[in-house]
């Protein structure tokens, strides 16, 4: 059976615009329009609604300028209203030649907002049609209220069909405006109106509400449906659209009765670039997209990816431009850490391994935020600390840093089980961390070694809440030598590279 093709399109700069707080510039628009078509090759997109303000005409005018220039004018659609022609107008001047026509698909929005009969809201849409199609205007019919009207209205729905079928209107766009159908019903609403009208073209256009977008998706292509119309992110009001990322994947996996043109591989690229022009952040579990989504975290899983894929499914991250990660936190196992280090091209032996994967875990205790790029500090911070015997432990400490006032730290340190502590200032806090620590080592009459080389680094590409390594270099009378800390207070790494210093000299 040959697959039957579907047209899909997107509305993330018209209904996912509707998104609270989102408003793209008209350079935006035109970026996102290019992808669009271009890129992800979805096969019409809808712009902006007819009327709405000079930005918004400026925005349309710079998309239909570069669509006409590169043959895309017939997939570029606005929004527009039964107003006498100023919709039209409105269209023409901006150089748009496909009008998605909004009209009433349920009894009572036609009622008690419009405030009009059938037969005179048919006559309007019918002049408007006619006048579209003077002018060189295509028209497709939006039904507002579609899913409520099959609800609670359905001749009212088959009465408009049925004048519909008379008229030049290309396709037939069902919504369900508020996002209250369930499978069930978007399968029997579908099939009802295709069996009844099979060669009408019939879009649908789920929001997601319940959560039930794509379920509802499903069930109207297989009822069907010859177009979806779907969002970048799942924008959209309230709620928000049927997920472009997730129906994508879904149709591709699931039904393979279905064709459509959308490259999948560019999918998260284009969400990355929405969700920066919106503002509006694509959660970490989002499927496909979200930041979590191909990130093994439990050490069991790593190790059934060694073994055989245990833990693989089709949704593979290659096929979205993206790459499998292994976190690295408490529940990290050896395999996962093993992965990572495979992607640094670093090996461990057991004993080693064993150890790191117990800092690891010390550090997602304290929450800290362990990636690949840590793990070379990691490594060298914990196998330089099994080079001495620990004889001296720092147990606590104090540092307080008050405007107009010194520096300054308390301090408890143990020297071969006895406990000191010692107050002190200095030029900064671990200034006065050493300050402090010279009295102490003053009494028990010995010399700390000279600081002369001190150096803080982070993983390239990390951010401010990254591990931070602090690397001093010390010179005694009979030697110098380097010590390493490592946490994401750079103060506290010195702190433990100081220790390490303090054991050097002890041992």
């Amino acid at each position: 059976m040959t697959p039957k093709k579907i047209e899909i399109m997107d509305t993330t700069l018209r209904d996912g615009e509707q998104t609270s707080g989102v408003s793209f510039s008209a350079s935006e628009k035109l970026t996102i329009a290019k992808l669009l078509l271009e890129e992800l090759k979805v096969d019409r997109i809808e712009i902006a609604s007819a009327r709405v303000s000079e930005g918004e005409f400026q925005a349309v005018l710079s998309v239909t300028n570069w669509a006409k220039e590169n043959n895309y004018l017939d997939k570029v659609e606005v929004l527009t209203f039964v107003d006498k022609g100023v919709s039209i107008n409105w269209m023409l001047e901006a150089g748009a030649k496909v009008q998605n026509l909004l009209t009433k698909g349920s009894l009572n929005h036609l009622t008690y907002q419009l405030k009009k009969t059938p037969n005179q809201h048919f006559t309007e849409i019918s002049e408007t049609i006619s006048l579209a199609k003077e002018k060189g205007i295509e028209t497709n019919i939006y039904l507002e209220d579609w899913s409520n009207g099959m609800r609670n209205s359905k001749d009212y729905v088959f009465e408009f069909l049925a004048f519909l079928e008379t008229q030049p209107v290309k396709r037939i766009m069902l919504p369900d405006t508020l996002g209250v159908l369930t499978p069930n019903e978007s399968y029997e609403f579908v099939k009802e109106i295709k069996d009844t009208y099979p060669n009408l073209h019939f879009d649908f256009h789920a929001h997601n509400d319940y959560d039930l977008g794509v379920a509802n998706v499903m069930a109207a292509l297989n009822a069907g449906a010859d177009g979806l119309h779907l969002t970048i992110n799942g924008m959209g009001e309230r709620a928000g659209n049927a997920p472009m990322a997730s129906t994508i994947a879904v149709i591709n996996d699931f039904m393979p009765n279905i064709k459509i043109a959308v490259n999948e591989k560019v999918l998260y690229t284009v969400s990355k670039l929405v969700e920066n022009f919106s503002g509006i952040m694509i959660p970490a579990n989002k499927p496909i997209i979200g930041a979590n989504v191909f990130t093994q975290t439990a050490g069991i899983h790593a190790d059934g990816d060694n073994k055989k894929n245990l833990y693989f499914s089709d949704l593979m991250p290659e096929r979205f431009g993206r790459t499998r990660k292994y976190a690295l936190g408490k529940a990290s196992g050896k395999a996962n850490i093993q992965k990572n280090l495979q992607e640094l091209g670093l090996q461990l032996n057991d004993e080693d391994l064993k150890k790191v994967t117990q800092r690891i875990i010390e550090l997602g205790d304290k929450k800290e935020v362990v990636t690949k790029e840590d793990l070379p500090y990691i490594i060298s911070d914990v196998l330089d600390s099994y080079s001495y015997e620990e004889k001296v432990k720092v147990n606590s400490y104090v540092l307080t840093h008050a405007k107009g006032l010194k520096p300054s730290t308390t301090v408890s340190i143990s020297i071969n089980g006895e406990t000191y502590e010692e107050i002190s200032q200095g030029d900064g806090q671990f200034d006065a961390f050493m300050n402090a620590l010279r009295s102490i080592y003053i009494t028990k009459k010995k010399v700390l070694p000279d600081l002369i080389d001190y150096a803080v680094r982070i993983p390239p590409g990390s951010h401010s809440d990254a591990l931070c390594e602090t690397i001093i270099t010390w010179k005694s009378t009979e030697k110098e030598f380097k010590t390493r800390g490592l946490d994401s207070d750079q103060t506290v790494s010195a702190i433990k590279a100081t220790e390490k210093m303090l054991n050097i000299i002890t041992s």
